[in-house]
């Protein structure tokens, strides 16, 4: 698992290989991940945004930004955390995810939060570092 902590929040992640949705064949690789928020703060956070920057393994960036995750624009109490599951397509064996949320608390501070960069490799190979 990957964390990183930015303004008292956590954010973990942990990526799976899913071998029933790839298609090594045909350059299909799917990767499933856990994303954890944990708010360490005092103060309540409402996730408001993400941004993600992918780089498969040659290189090619594909970059990602919209509101909430999936689907939620969820509030996390002090000493709580949310977690959610989502996925990600590469048409090579590899490759690295890295990216931000952005937050407001409730006092109305906007907060620019890091997600860790992690790697999306298959179990059975040495990994690439991007």
């Amino acid at each position: 698992m990957y964390h990183t902590k930015t303004h008292d929040i956590t954010v973990s992640a942990m990526p799976v290989y899913i071998d029933e949705r790839s298609d090594p064949d045909n350059s299909q690789y799917f990767w499933a991940y856990r994303i954890v928020i944990k708010n360490e703060s005092d103060i309540a956070v409402q996730l408001l945004r993400r941004y993600w920057h992918i780089t498969d393994g040659n290189g090619k960036v594909e970059e990602v930004a919209g509101d909430g995750v999936v689907g939620e624009t969820p509030t996390i109490e002090p000493g709580t955390s949310f977690d959610y599951t989502s996925g990600c397509p590469l048409t090579t064996p590899s490759g690295i995810m890295t990216g931000k949320f952005f937050l407001v608390d409730e006092d109305g501070n906007d907060l620019e939060i890091a997600i860790p960069a992690f790697s999306l490799d298959l179990p059975d190979i040495k990994p690439t570092y991007n």
